[in-house]
């Protein structure tokens, strides 16, 4: 006699899904990202510790990350806007020196509900366009390499500013093992010893203007970023914020 074909079959997480799944289609992050928060114990369902990624919830699941609710999926609008950084903000949730936050920033003076993501990051002194958005699969997209949107950045540097050494960048540099690709500056206007110039480049690794800038004898005083891709900073003020159209 033939065996049923239902039989030894654990059907007790039929109609659930996998908890980074949901996270996923959430709009917080992506699937891999909602993986690395279980395991760095940021992730929770109904108030308890998610301790392991094979863990199997319902879509409307009470879930948290940093103890904040994840929208329900058939509630989930993806939104982009354009924030204009200060310096002395830092793009991180959370910072054990006590500096502001711009996530805390746009909480408390915008009022941005559910979990907000930055595209990319721009560093503590530095200032300018930064995206956010409410949707880690938008956040992927836009920074993956293989987009190559180029960024262009106003900078103020002090010191010698050799053309010849600047239009080498164009093919490309490496500095302590690491690749920086093509880099195009255009030289500005000078003031005394200090010199403004403009940096196109698609790629913007951490800090990637202030160590070639470093490697070439020069120190970086002053960087905003004017533009991501079509994004532009345009007249924006500091802690300005600007909900734009998604492109990607």
């Amino acid at each position: 006699m033939n065996q049923p074909l239902n039989e030894n079959i654990d059907n007790s997480n039929i109609g659930l899904e996998r908890i980074a799944k949901v996270i996923a289609q959430s709009g917080a992050c992506t699937k891999r990202e909602a993986e690395r928060l279980i395991e760095a114990g940021r992730v929770k369902l109904d108030g308890e510790l998610v301790v392991s990624p094979v863990c199997f919830v319902a879509y409307n699941a009470n879930i948290t990350i940093d103890d904040k609710k994840i929208p329900p999926r058939a509630e989930f609008t993806p939104h982009l806007w354009i924030y204009h950084k200060p310096v002395g903000e830092i793009v991180s949730h959370s910072d054990t020196h006590g500096r502001v936050s711009v996530f805390e920033t746009l909480e408390q003076k915008y009022k941005l509900e559910g979990r907000i993501l930055s595209v990319g990051r721009l560093d503590l002194n530095s200032q300018g366009l930064l995206l956010i958005t409410n949707s880690g699969e938008i956040a992927r997209r836009l920074e993956l390499p293989s987009n190559g949107f180029l960024r262009i950045y106003r900078v103020r540097v002090f010191g010698d500013v050799d053309e010849k050494k600047l239009a080498k960048l164009q093919n490309g540099i490496t500095i302590e093992g690491i690749n920086y690709g093509v880099i195009k500056v255009v030289i500005g206007k000078s003031e005394g010893a200090n010199t403004w110039c403009e940096f196109h480049l698609h790629e913007g690794k951490n800090r990637e203007i202030r160590k070639v800038c470093k490697h070439l004898g020069l120190q970086v005083n002053k960087l905003i970023r004017q533009s991501f891709g079509p994004y532009k900073l345009e007249k924006l003020p500091p802690q300005g914020l600007q909900e734009v159209e998604i492109l990607c």
